[in-house]
């Protein structure tokens, strides 16, 4: 009987042992020592830190601010009631954190003949709820075509300025041979011009060399089926390569900046330089919150109707989360000279119009938008559902935890040289559809594809995406590289075809393979900048007085159908629990609560019962609790 226990327990022990190790790590980023260890190639491409992306860098969470005046709806046209009501915000004072609180709109609907124009630094416009009965929610009826093809709400200073205006007498060459993707710092000329805090503007001119390096854009304009005249090889000037950012040291002529760059300067083809930005009608802190948009259409085709829900252009600093947008025929939220943006727990749902170019761009970082992150949102039935069509200006944007449906096409960089985009854990409910290209995400080159639209992105990343049984393309730039790593689908590739253009593949690792650690590499980034961000601000914290008694991952798949799997750490023994929350902060359910010793474990939550949507998995012990936010999608 003893030895019969023994047996039992060791093919327990040996089953609970292949469960725990499964995971594993990316050759290329992989943790050593507790840290997150980037690997360049022979051309020192390496992935960047993306950690920066959405509101103040990621570094806070987006502040609730405080209710300063509250309207409804009125009959008819509802534009200048609200434009009013914003307009007499705007006369309050800023408290310490730079608000004059938020316009309050109760529930009903409101109809919207014109456009919003939300251009009032520290203000919130809040609803009650994005859902479709007025009785409890506040959606904005957006209706008529006048002018046509209308942006229903415009957030920020409105204009598209990509950043030109420079204070003059600032500008300086950087004198480095090379700034290398990922790096912070780099040599000047002359930084005395320049202090810490200082807003500048890294300028990388289009050069004829710098084109000769990339292959003049990649655009195939000799093929069949490019347009004579039109499409062409990309002409000098055309991509200049901006980087919006701040000073945060300086030593003699060094420079430190708060955001690394995403793609190499190098002097022999291009000589970059610096600007102070002037900053002129910029827009920050701005929020959007708990409202649902709905555009009047005839629905079909139909393209005489409000055109975008909410552009945030020439803003800084702001946010949009748990908004509904409906019916759009471009894109359901837009940014342009856009910094430092959040949009959370969205919906960008069923545009409008003719499936075709420039329509149906569910979620759009378009020209000079830096640092967006697109988190827990969710796209259906439109064309490029998570897009970059901002070209060589828009940089470092995230989507993470976003999901997709009915898409007929790619998320995917659009055009021209966008650098450093991420999509991390974003996953395709369905598709390909039938009769339509399978083609689901795309890092490549699209040659002459809309108006030589060429190599869309550089040193870009899908990191544990699902394409479901569609494809991923993948295409390596000339000076640059593109991944994908741990992602899933029917083919991962670069090669053509499915790739429409002949092109090197990108770095693909771990295809179709469960399990990649870290989950997501922009939660993981951000965990570990802002750990070290409070170890240099409060080294006591640090002290061998204060061990890190365990550490719960996130799960993983997220969002998930029925079944997701936990991992944690445990570092010291002890009695440990671990619970699931609703978002009203309801326990719902115990996972584990037990004695455990020190070691790395996992448990699955069968989740098959609970209805879709937000919900928390809390692990604690005597010392200190972790949380972390699920998305169920059943």
């Amino acid at each position: 009987m003893k030895s019969k226990l023994i047996f039992i327990s060791t093919v327990l022990i040996s089953l609970l042992f292949v469960q725990f190790i499964f995971a594993w790590e990316s050759k290329i980023v992989h943790y050593e020592n507790g840290k997150l260890v980037y690997v360049a190639d022979a051309e020192e491409n390496r992935i960047p830190n993306f950690s920066h992306a959405g509101y103040k860098g990621g570094s806070v969470p987006i502040p609730y601010v405080p209710v300063v005046k509250t309207i409804s709806p009125i009959e008819g046209d509802n534009t200048m009631h609200i434009q009013n009501a914003l307009f007499e915000v705007s006369f309050m004072a800023k408290n310490l954190d730079g608000f004059r609180g938020a316009l309050l709109l109760t529930a009903g609907t409101y109809e919207i003949r014109g456009t919003i124009k939300f251009g009032i630094d520290g203000v919130v416009l809040r609803g009650v709820g994005d859902g479709d009965d007025p009785a409890v929610n506040t959606i904005l009826w957006a209706t008529g075509n006048s002018p046509n093809q209308r942006t229903v709400l415009i957030a920020g200073g409105g204009a598209s300025t990509k950043w030109r205006d420079e204070v003059s007498d600032t500008r300086t060459n950087i004198v480095s041979d090379s700034v290398l993707v990922g790096l912070y710092t780099f040599d000047v000329e002359d930084a005395s011009k320049f202090m810490v805090g200082d807003n500048i503007i890294i300028y990388h001119p289009c050069t004829a060399e710098w084109l000769a390096a990339v292959d003049s854009g990649g655009t195939y304009w000799y093929l069949p089926g490019a347009e004579p005249g039109v499409d062409l090889p990309w002409a000098v000037d055309s991509q200049p390569i901006l980087f919006n950012r701040n000073i945060t040291d300086i030593h003699g002529n060094t420079i430190t900046i708060d955001v690394p760059v995403f793609n190499h300067l190098i002097r022999s083809l291009s000589q970059s330089y610096i600007y102070k930005y002037a900053r002129n009608g910029l827009r920050t802190q701005i929020g959007i919150e708990d409202l649902r948009i709905d555009i009047e259409t005839a629905g079909g085709a139909d393209e005489a109707h409000a055109w975008t829900a909410i552009d945030l252009f020439q803003i800084e600093d702001a946010w949009v989360r748990n908004c509904t947008m409906l019916h759009f025929g471009h894109s359901g939220v837009r940014t342009n000279t856009a910094t430092r943006i959040t949009v959370e727990n969205c919906r960008a749902l069923d545009p409008v119009s003719e499936i075709t170019g420039e329509r149906r761009y569910n979620f759009n970082v378009y020209t000079a938008s830096q640092q967006v992150l697109f988190k827990d949102c969710h796209a259906s039935n439109g064309r490029h559902h998570y897009v970059s069509n901002g070209s060589s200006w828009t940089s470092g944007c995230v989507f993470l935890n976003c999901s997709s449906q009915g898409a007929y096409t790619s998320s995917e960089g659009h055009r021209r040289w966008s650098t450093g985009l991420l999509w991390d854990n974003v996953v395709e409910l369905d598709g390909p559809r039938p009769g339509y290209n399978p083609r689901l995400l795309g890092l490549y080159n699209r040659g002459h594809y809309g108006t030589s639209h060429g190599w869309t992105v550089a040193h870009s990343v899908a990191w544990n995406c699902d394409v479901a049984q569609g494809d991923l393309i993948v295409q390596k730039p000339p000076t640059g590289q593109n991944y994908a790593i741990g992602c899933h689908g029917k083919n991962v590739t670069g090669t053509t075809p499915p790739a429409p253009f002949e092109a090197p593949e990108g770095y693909i690792e771990g295809t179709n393979e469960t399990g990649i650690e870290p989950r997501s590499l922009y939660e993981a980034q951000l965990e570990e900048r802002l750990s070290t961000q409070v170890a240099l601000e409060h080294p006591e914290t640090q002290s061998a007085n204060r061990p890190v008694s365990f550490q719960l991952y996130q799960n993983y798949p997220n969002p998930f159908n029925s079944t997701t799997n936990l991992k944690f750490e445990v570092h010291e023994k002890g009695h440990y629990t671990i619970s699931v929350y609703n978002i009203n902060g309801e326990k719902i359910q115990v996972l584990l609560s037990e004695n455990l010793q020190p070691g790395i474990r996992q448990i699955r939550w069968q989740a098959g019962h609970f209805s879709s949507g937000i919900y928390f998995i809390k692990m604690g012990n005597e010392k200190q609790t972790q949380l972390k936010r699920i998305l169920l999608i059943n």
